[in-house]
């Protein structure tokens, strides 16, 4: 077994999540490769600064069209659905998550055995008038079986099924519903759906694949697991057996660590700065990254304001192979500005112009992918 340095480890995992170097203008199908390779980018609702989707994107392929996500969905080139949470996922793996999916849905069960007629309604009404979004059924019926809440709980039933899906996003966030059978590939959905060993060993080389180096907890966070490592460790052993990846020892005698197969274990320092959504990628699993990053990630916008060490909505800011501060940023629209309300430095980070200037083309993209004028501190 070969063994690798903490160093070693961190520049692995960021060199994997294919952080851009300096600004630039992506491409749709950069965006489209970006959450292949990627395996999944997680949704949030919070517009603080921007969509979490938009800032984890952007800081890999540079500002793009922000109507870029909505039309792939619309095209059937990603899909979404439950991953490490409500995520955007590659097209193509659409049937390793047949399994999961059921009218059962995670948050409100099956609402649809509640109302069958209204989500034989609902379908119908899809069917004949095209992609519609929950106002669409608002208020119908006088408020009785087509009043918003029912309407919404089924909606997102039959998308927890995969009977309907999304086919983009429209004004405040509101999920576009389609028929499945109109949105998805027809190959895609005939494609062989794989029992659920062939599935989880699927995923588990697909995340092993897309953050570079993690853990067999790691793999369980970033899908989500249920049943922790022991679900994941037989097919950890079988892919390892396979030569499709490998277990590292780590110098600092903690957990092994799997990467790809042929991995270089002494990769360059990474020349990304970049300031990075709090659901981004990286710093999922927040264990790994106090390991190998020296940083302890908090997510602060559930918690009351004077609660708060850092700010609301506050994005770490990874320089080459650390993350060296955390800026509270917000995002005046009507003004046209990205407002720095605070940067808080690491400790043992000190100031220089080297930071300086790296912070200044790190906030100049993330202004580029919001699509403001100007950084005002």
């Amino acid at each position: 077994m070969r063994t690798v340095s903490l160093t070693a480890l961190r520049r692995i995992a960021i060199h994997a999540q294919g952080y851009a170097s300096r600004s630039r203008a992506g491409s749709r199908r950069e965006v489209e490769d970006t959450i292949r390779r990627l395996s999944c980018v997680q949704l949030d609702s919070i517009t603080a600064v921007e969509r979490s989707h938009r800032i984890a994107l952007g800081s890999r392929v540079g500002e793009y069209p922000r109507q870029t996500v909505s039309r792939l969905l619309g095209e059937g080139r990603i899909f979404e659905y439950w991953a490490h949470e409500a995520c955007l996922i590659p097209i193509e793996e659409w049937p390793l998550f047949r399994l999961r999916m059921t009218r059962n849905h995670p948050w409100r069960g099956d609402v649809t055995a509640e109302h069958p007629e209204l989500a034989a309604e609902i379908v119908a009404a899809i069917r004949e008038r095209g992609a519609l979004t929950s106002r669409d059924f608002e208020g119908q019926g006088g408020g009785g079986m087509w009043n918003w809440k029912p309407a919404k709980q089924v909606l997102e039933s039959l998308w927890n099924a995969g009977e309907l899906v999304s086919a983009g996003r429209v004004s405040g966030f509101q999920r576009l519903y389609d028929l499945a059978e109109r949105v998805i590939p027809r190959d895609v959905l005939d494609a062989r759906v794989p029992d659920a060993a062939t599935r989880d060993r699927e995923l588990t080389l697909r995340a092993v694949r897309a953050r570079g180096a993690l853990t067999e907890a790691g793999i369980v966070e970033h899908w989500r697991f249920r049943g922790g490592t022991a679900r994941v460790r037989p097919h950890v052993d079988s892919l390892v057996a396979d030569g499709l990846i490998e277990r590292v020892r780590v110098e600092d005698g903690g957990a092994d660590v799997l990467v790809p197969a042929g991995t270089d274990l002494a990769p360059p320092r990474p020349t990304v700065a970049a300031l990075l959504s709090p659901f981004d990628n990286l710093l999922w699993d927040r264990g790994f990254a106090r390991r190998t990053l020296g940083f302890e990630h908090v997510i602060e916008v559930y918690k009351r304001a004077h609660e708060r060490q850092y700010g609301y909505y506050v994005l770490p800011f990874l320089w080459r192979d650390r993350i060296v501060g955390r800026a509270d940023l917000k995002s005046e629209r009507s003004e046209g500005a990205l407002v720095v309300k605070a940067f808080h430095r690491e400790p043992g980070v000190r100031s220089s112009a080297a930071l300086d200037d790296a912070l200044d083309r790190a906030l100049d993209r993330l202004r580029r992918t919001i699509g403001v004028e100007q950084v005002r501190r």
